[in-house]
């Protein structure tokens, strides 16, 4: 038996957002419909009015409801650090591992020229204007390990590296708990390059 159109509208839509498919869309519908109107009702509300109260902070370009975002303003960051990550997703990330202190540059996106994206899409400018005469010592590209994501720290690297003592690009190679033979070969010459002595 089909669907009406409301839920296949729903479901379609759903079914645009990272890491939802069409089965799981049609299982969050079907959860909605069995989910009080009040919940429905709220979760609508947030979600018309995200894009209205949610904006991005104008030093770093995170998401913020306030003039500027609590990292930003945060006094127990540590000024001589600054993480470049390509979006707010990824600043999040780096915040549940609860092992930087810094502060961070939201670039917006990665240099994909094929997809007419060039540095003048993404908040260079802004990461430029912020280092010049800044306190950073470390400047710490934390692009993704993507054809994209290598050329953006390849790119910053040459800029940013006259303006900070260092630049260094956040290590990647073999998750914890990983299978040598199930890694991509560029992973595998990623985490060999990148080996530490043990101790």
């Amino acid at each position: 038996m089909s669907s009406s159109q409301p839920i296949e509208r729903l479901v379609s839509l759903l079914a645009r957002l990272p890491g939802i498919g069409t089965r799981t869309a049609r299982r969050l519908v079907f959860h909605l419909l069995d989910t009080s109107p009040e919940y429905v009702a709220a979760l609508g509300e947030e979600i018309a009015t995200l894009r209205a109260r949610v904006r991005p902070c104008p030093i770093c370009g995170h998401v913020t409801e306030g003039e500027s975002c609590a990292m930003c303003v945060d006094p127990r960051r540590d000024d001589r650090l600054l993480c470049v990550v390509t979006t707010s997703s990824d600043l999040f990330a780096i915040e549940r591992a609860g092992a930087f202190r810094g502060r961070y540059h939201v670039l917006g996106g990665l240099l994909a020229p094929l997809d007419g994206v060039g540095p003048e899409g993404l908040r260079i400018d802004s990461l430029l204007r912020r280092l010049a005469g800044s306190a950073v010592d470390e400047v710490i590209v934390a692009t993704p390990p993507t054809v994209e994501g290598e050329a953006t720290a390849a790119y910053l690297a040459e800029l940013v590296r006259p303006m900070a003592r260092r630049v260094t690009r956040i290590a990647s190679g073999i998750p914890h708990g990983g299978d040598l033979d199930l890694s991509h070969p560029i992973t595998l010459s990623r985490a060999l390059d990148g080996r530490k002595d043990l101790v």
